[in-house]
């Protein structure tokens, strides 16, 4: 029987990391060692293994992913599996979606233990995402999966998954539609498929993007109890907004803001895409329920992009891509509308 062909691509994190001298966690294994880890992989494929860096998922950059995304596009394989830091991983996933379209399992995993620790997690997710990478129901429906995530034996759709913890083990959870897969045992069990029209749909207003695209800076504001917005006076008075190309603010509620601010956010939907995105982590937002001046219909009618379900963090990944890609902010309204 032939195995299939799985690459692993590590970028580092947690799942990567070793003791020094004083017994401090740092970046220092690479693929091959994540692969010596796990001697079951050599039944389940033929593995592949490329270390592309040794850095924690906050170091990563944008055009570190946009480079990533073109390498996994040019593999001639049955499945990829990136191995990761766990701090970034909603975002990675979520960007790695909107750029690749394969007909292959392609897999993010990570671990929440490191190696150091009693029962370190990182095997068991590596050993895991490549069996799901190898099962039949997955590579049969890998284009309308897209690129999945990986952690403690659940699969969850890389539109959807969020960090929900920063230290437990059971840190990923899909809040709003729960997980697409479980494995138990050595079998993975389909529980169901992922909505993938707004991916898609942006996909298409997205084109194929340039290589040599550059960084569009998207600054990410959270809007809290009293906020005065000096912040975002400061955006406003500068012809530059200091650098920013656009703004995400993680609104209140099903998209409000304070009323004091209000004048200070759409005099900056003026000047730069704007998105509103609920902070309580998804969607959708409200459109049309509440009135007064910093309400949502307000806001809207003002000319704020409306981020639907897409949590702050997936919505600043989607704009800076749109950004790059040089959508108009009309392009843009379109791409946001799919996640409304």
């Amino acid at each position: 029987m032939t195995l299939p062909r799985i690459q692993i691509l590590a970028l580092g994190g947690t799942i990567a990391t070793r003791p020094d001298a004083t017994g401090a966690m740092q970046m220092g294994l690479g693929a091959d060692d994540l692969v010596a880890a796990v001697p079951q992989l050599g039944e389940l494929a033929e593995i592949r293994a490329e270390t592309v860096s040794r850095v924690g998922s906050h170091s990563l950059s944008l055009d570190q992913l946009h480079a990533l995304a073109a390498k996994i596009k040019a593999l001639d394989v049955d499945g990829v599996v990136v191995t990761q830091g766990t701090d970034t991983l909603e975002e990675t996933s979520f960007l790695l979606d909107l750029l690749l379209e394969r007909d292959i399992p392609v897999i993010v995993t990570a671990a929440m233990r490191n190696p150091a620790l009693t029962s370190p997690d990182g095997p068991g997710n590596l050993l895991a995402a490549v069996r799901v990478a190898c099962d039949p129901w997955v590579r049969a429906h890998a284009r309308a999966l897209g690129v999945i995530v990986v952690m403690l034996d659940e699969v969850y759709a890389a539109s959807d998954v969020l960090k929900i913890h920063p230290t437990r083990l059971n840190a990923f959870a899909s809040p709003q539609t729960g997980p697409l897969a479980a494995l138990v045992e050595t079998r993975v069990v389909p529980l169901s498929l992922p909505v993938r029209a707004p991916v898609e749909a942006a996909r298409k207003r997205l084109g194929e993007m340039p290589s040599d695209t550059r960084e569009q800076p998207v600054a990410l504001l959270w809007v809290g109890l009293g906020e005065p917005g000096y912040l975002l006076e400061a955006l406003a008075d500068h012809r530059d907004q200091l650098g920013y190309r656009g703004i995400v603010l993680g609104a209140m509620g099903g998209g409000h803001v304070p009323e004091r601010i209000a004048p200070l956010v759409t005099q900056l939907a003026e000047i730069v895409p704007t998105v509103v995105s609920p902070r309580a982590g998804g969607g959708p937002l409200l459109q049309q329920t509440y009135g007064g001046p910093s309400s949502e219909i307000v806001l809207r009618q003002a000319g704020l992009i409306w981020g639907g379900r897409l949590n702050p963090l997936k919505a600043r990944v989607l704009l800076e891509t749109c950004l790059r890609a040089g959508l108009d902010r009309p392009a843009i309204v379109e791409v946001f509308n799919g996640w409304a």
